[in-house]
């Protein structure tokens, strides 16, 4: 087994976000503290034992940034080259982190934002995998089923801690592999544990990306592909269905529903998760909470229920973030600069009696 401790990652409890947003019992999932940031380690883990153990000599993979970055750590770790094929526009620092783990990368133009030339490679990287007797690593059942197996460890670790015998449990979606990962754990879970109440699992996708949340939500059988994602989110732009049947059917399985969010929402509840919680999350990691704060809107959920959301990856891995937040930080320092002004307004009378 290659490891490097991934896993066993905190749940804990929102000090004060929760209460803004009228969510009195909200817990964050904090995957962004694996070793190279993301949950996408529990995947590279068991992705990278599976091929040592099948003799393969390299590591073809796709990613929008957190797979790549994982997988070429973990090869890293186990001595095997990691070759990459990178979504187009895929953001510089999750690039650099996979070439500093030493992969070599590759980003096709369109890749992973138009449906043809995305269905295009990955049957090129088939092609090659098979001339090189090895498998092409992307994290979605469809592809590496014994990846994503490590993925499902995710609703295991949950089972043993959520607070309360009932909760939701809101996961962002691109090609749905995390949430249909969740929900298998949970329903093994249950088999192994029949007083288990699984909790209600729901997929949020940003408006640009909407394969599963929108059908899901409309009662529709399948996901729908797209011609092209237009969400500006990292690791969600995901046009093909990959897993989207599959994690629709669970979700409405464990009575959960699909919400969809706004890129700007995203953007300023990955600011709030910052400057409220201490929570430095890449916007993905913020999506699930978005989700949140709108089922809390449309009264989907009700205040005093308990309410999980899965951030999936660190802050670190989006350079744009900072440029994003000095409007956040701008409207929150006005704020603050009253409370600073009555402060020293304390201070210097307190001074003066002196």
């Amino acid at each position: 087994m290659v490891t490097m401790g991934e896993g066993h990652t905190p749940l804990i409890p929102a000090r004060r976000i929760g209460k803004a947003y009228g969510i009195e019992n909200l817990y964050f999932k904090l995957e962004n503290t694996n070793p190279s940031g993301s949950y996408k380690d529990r995947f590279a883990a068991a992705a990278v034992s599976h091929l040592i153990h099948r003799g393969a000599k390299i590591c073809l993979a796709t990613s929008s940034g957190n797979t790549g970055s994982a997988l070429a750590a973990y090869c890293a770790r186990a001595g095997i080259p990691c070759f990459i094929v990178v979504v187009d526009g895929t953001p510089t620092a999750k690039l650099e982190q996979m070439q500093l783990y030493g992969a070599h990368t590759l980003m096709v133009k369109g890749f992973g934002l138009d449906t043809d030339i995305t269905s295009r490679v990955f049957e090129d990287l088939r092609s090659i995998s098979d001339a090189f007797h090895t498998e092409v690593q992307i994290s979605a059942y469809t592809y590496s089923p014994q990846g994503m197996s490590g993925v499902e460890t995710i609703a295991l670790e949950l089972a043993e801690n959520i607070p309360g015998q009932f909760c939701h449990v809101f996961s962002p979606s691109g090609g749905g592999g995390l949430t249909l990962a969740v929900g298998k754990g949970f329903v093994k879970w249950k088999n192994h544990h029949p007083d288990f109440i699984i909790p209600r699992l729901h997929c949020v996708q940003p408006n640009g990306n909407n394969t599963i949340a929108g059908p899901l939500r409309m009662r529709k059988d399948k996901a729908e592909p797209l011609p092209g994602s237009t969400t500006k989110v990292s690791g969600l732009q995901v046009p093909g269905v990959i897993d989207g049947d599959q994690t629709l059917e669970i979700c409405r399985t464990l009575g959960g529903d699909g919400f969809l969010v706004d890129d700007e929402m995203v953007f300023h509840l990955q600011a709030q998760l910052a400057l409220m919680e201490g929570i430095y999350c890449e916007p993905a990691g913020a999506v699930a909470f978005a989700g949140a704060v709108q089922a809390a809107e449309e009264g989907r959920i009700a205040p005093s229920e308990n309410v999980i959301c899965l951030v999936t990856g660190h802050g670190f891995k989006d350079n744009g973030m900072f440029r994003r937040m000095k409007t956040e930080r701008h409207q929150y320092f006005e704020q603050m600069e009253g409370v600073s002004k009555y402060i020293n307004q304390i201070f210097n009378n307190s001074h003066n009696n002196q």
